[in-house]
Parts: structure tokens; sequence; C-alpha cells
């Protein structure tokens, strides 16, 4: 009796019994958490379970249609954003919202600025904001401008912002979906000070690893419904897979390893102003080649390049033997070259509009001759699409801003696979996508290279670099540091070239 009274007080957050309807779907059907204190606890499901629907009902962006919230054992309605921080929840959203070209102290109390009188005491909130960095172990100016912080340390920013709420009940939603694992390191010191101090936080990430270095418990939701929760000692990958999809998952990583063909893209010493030096790579028919390296590294700075989206100052780029010089992306894509950019929201995908729009978008001629649109021909590519990519839609008039994120993700891919690409550029593929589309993805791009499809691919996963490239560049600094075949990959190696002092190739 006097353990579970014991426990009962420690509780900061109980949701019951929580209920969600959007017309036309169940979002959330009798779900139910409860958060410690002091304790990180992780929210774990595919895209498109139900989490995000349940954050935002406990940040009160959603009101919900059923079932009890209690913050220390008091019973309280959240019918507002405003509800929610006074109740002390604060909720960090995937996409940050800090305003770049105002100060880190301004975006910390933007909304409640701190006033002498009738005007703004900037120097108070200065020393205000200063005490709340210094608490998470934050060395850095409350006058910097956002714009001249990295996506790591605009990430703390946003903590800071929810402490300053006087917030012991945080929820982080994907925090290190942009992070280096160097700042992965610094974010987890910081949530272990947090956890010391008696806050607790709700962890939400598709990352096992992560979950089990700093989670105490895991709860899984399936399809808007609670299926279970575990200590994470007490657990393992392959048993949350299973609560996560429902099955197993036998070959998460789908990968034939085969002797690949021609050289199909060659770049030779290209070089841009500022940003990269003299790099040099080749990929072949049938392979997948991986860049690998920290953030920063020059990356996708390199991709765009290659495919015309940023101009370079010398060096060389061959499509098929052919020696291309700076192009436009559309004229790339006509040699038979596509990229799939990281951010599918911004860059990648239209949300407000359709599955059967965006599928056929980069293929309008296949479907429109002088002014007439062959609908037959339109629904037939984007059939093939969600056939053959696995994509879980409502229907081909759906809008894409309201699929999961995987599912958003096999469109964007679907879009450029109707083009019948020769090489396919990805970068960051699977970057915010759940266990069971990311075996999806990367049985496609098996697929494809059976098919002679030369794949590149950038990652910040390792264990996906590892599993499903033939060779991983290792760039740093805007140079490569090394090449290694896939027999040679081990993490050891792949970090020392991503933090290769010398910057050149070994």
């Amino acid at each position: 009796m006097g353990i579970t009274k014991n426990l009962e007080q420690n509780v900061l957050l109980r949701m019951q019994h929580i209920d969600k309807k959007f017309p036309g779907v169940h979002a959330l059907k009798d779900v139910s958490l409860d958060l410690r204190k002091g304790e990180v606890h992780a929210l774990l499901g595919e895209n498109g379970a139900g989490k995000s629907t349940l954050i935002n009902v406990l940040a009160g962006i959603y009101p919900p249609n059923g079932g009890e919230i209690f913050v220390n054992g008091v019973k309280i309605a959240i019918g507002s954003i405003v509800d929610s921080r006074n109740a002390g929840i604060a909720v960090i959203h995937q996409e940050l919202v800090l305003v770049p070209y105002m100060t880190i102290a301004e975006n910390i109390f933007m909304g409640r600025e701190l006033k002498k009188k009738i005007t703004i005491d900037k120097k108070k909130m200065n020393l205000e904001a200063k005490r709340i960095l210094d608490r998470i172990g934050l060395k850095l100016d409350p006058m910097t401008l956002v714009k001249n912080l990295s996506i790591a340390q605009q990430q703390m920013i946003e903590i800071a912002k929810a402490l300053s709420l006087n917030s012991n009940i945080l929820v982080m939603d994907e925090p290190t979906s942009s992070l280096s694992d160097s700042e992965v390191n610094i974010l987890f010191s910081i949530i272990r000070k947090l956890k010391q101090e008696g806050v607790g936080i709700i962890y939400v990430s598709h990352r096992m690893s992560e979950l089990f270095e700093i989670t105490d418990r895991i709860t899984v939701i399936r399809d808007g419904e609670y299926i279970d929760t575990k200590a994470t000692s007490e657990t393992n990958a392959d048993e949350l897979v299973y609560l996560m999809v429902g099955r197993k998952l036998e070959n998460y990583y789908t990968r034939n390893f085969r002797r690949p063909g021609e050289i199909t893209l060659k770049v030779k010493d290209l070089s841009v102003r500022n940003l990269l030096y003299n790099i040099s790579f080749e990929a072949r028919a049938g392979e997948i080649v991986g860049f690998s390296g920290l953030i920063g590294a020059g990356r996708s700075e390199l991709m765009q390049a290659v495919v015309g989206f940023r101009k370079y100052q010398s060096g060389e780029v061959q499509i098929c033997r052919n020696l291309q010089g700076n192009m436009s992306y559309s004229k790339t894509i006509g040699k038979g070259i596509v990229f799939v950019p990281e951010d599918r929201k911004k860059l990648g995908l239209i949300l407000i509009n359709t599955v059967l729009f965006n599928t056929t978008l980069a293929v309008l001629k296949k479907f429109i001759k002088r002014g007439f649109v062959n609908h037959r021909k339109e629904n037939e590519i984007t059939e093939n699409t969600v056939k053959s990519l696995k994509v879980k839609t409502a229907g081909y008039g759906q809008k894409v801003g309201t699929l999961s994120g995987g599912n958003q993700q096999k469109v964007l891919i679907g879009k450029w696979l109707a083009t019948a690409p020769k090489i396919l550029i990805l970068d960051e593929p699977t970057r915010g996508v759940d266990v069971g589309a990311k075996a999806d993805i990367y049985e496609i791009m098996d697929r494809l290279t059976q098919q002679g499809v030369t794949i590149v691919m950038i990652s910040s996963d390792l264990n996906e670099i590892m599993n499903m490239c033939d060779r991983v560049v290792v760039m740093r600094n805007g140079r490569v540091t090394g090449t290694l075949d896939h027999s040679e990959l081990t993490q050891e190696r792949v970090m020392h070239l991503a933090t290769f002092e010398e910057g050149v190739e070994e």
C-alpha cells in the first residue's frame, strides 16, 4: 500500500482513456499514459499511430472527445495552448518555431516580454535568459541572433524557452532528427540534468538506440490504440518493433549485394567556393554509394551541385560517360538523374494537394498533350506508385499533408521514380520515418539496384549506412576524408574519418 501511494505521489501527469475523432478518422481510441517525476518516458509507434495527436491534445491544440487529464493528481481541462502552459506543460515540436532575426533572449520570452513600466526591460530579459542557459549548461550570449545558431543550439533554445515557463513536464518530439552524434550527446546530458531536477519528459523518437540510452519506460501505441508500456531495461528492440507493427520484421535491412555494373556517375575535383574542395567519387549501376559525415560536412551541398541546384566553380560531372557542365535541375532530370531532398515538407511535396497530384507532378508530359489530360494514364501512374511503394492512403484524392510521415516519404520517392531515373540521389531518406516504413524503403532501394539503378544516399544513420551501402564516402568540412568498401565498414572507422582533423583523404 505504501509503495503504491509513493508511486502515485511521484506521478506528474496522467492521461486516461483519451479519445479523439476527426471527420472520417478515429485518431485516438482509449489511450492512457502516465509520466513520473525525473523520468524520460518514450512514446513509440509507427507514423500515423496517433503520437502527434496525443501530444497535440496535451498541448491544447486539439480538444479531446473523451478522457481525463491529471497534473500532480489534480484533474484539469486543457482547451487551449494557454491552459497547457499554465499547467506546467511545454511541448517542443519537431519543427522549431524560433524567429531567426530575434535574439536568444527575445525568443525565450516572446509574447511574455519582461517590462519596466511600459517599456520592455531588455537588460532583465538578458539576465534571466542567461540564468536559464546556465541551468542547462549552454554557454551562449543571450543577445546572439538565432539565425547564427546551429540546429542543435536552436533545439537547446527551445528547451530553455520551455524552462522559462517553469514547466516540469516537457514533451520532445523527434528532438535529435537533425542532430549529429556529438550534438545528441550534448542534448542527452541536458536531459539527464533535468531528470535530476525532477522534470518529467515525454520523448518521441524512432531511433531505437536512443530509447535504450536515455529512457526509463516506453509506451507503444498502434492505430490510435494503447498497446503496452514496458520498462526500458526489461524489453528489447525486437519486442518493441513487434508491438509497434503487429508483426516481426525478420529482415529489417533488405539488401542483396551484387557485382555492380558500369560507372554511371563520375565526379572529379568538384569545388564550390567556400563550401566544397576538390571532391571526387564515382557510382556504378546497381550499387548504393553512401555519404556519411557530421552535420555541416557538405554532403547535401555536394549533391545539390551535382544535380544543378548549386553552381560549382571547377571540376567535372559525368553522367553515363557524358561530360556535363553546370546545368539546371530540369535539364539534369532529362539526363536520368533525380534528387530526393531531405526536407520533404518544404522542398519535396505540395502538402495541400493530393496524392495523385504529387505522384504525377514530375511527369506531366506523360499524360498531358496539347492541353489534353489523359486521366486514365494519370491514374495509372499514381496506382503504380501507391502499389509498388505500399503507400497507405484513403484514396488518390487524399491530401498528402494528412498522410503519416512514412507515407509522405514514399509519395516523394515515388514522384521521382515515375521519371524512370538511372541515378537516384536520396538525402536522409528515412529521417522521421517509423521502422515499418523504413523496412519498406530499404526493400524499394534493394529492388531498384536489382533493376540496375544507381543510388547515392546521404545518411546520418550509421546502421543504415553500414547495412545498405556497397561503398561509403566520408566527408568533413567540405572535403572527402576517405572511402570504405562494405567489407571495411565499422562505426569506429566511419567516425574516425568523419572527425579526421587534416580533412584530406587518407
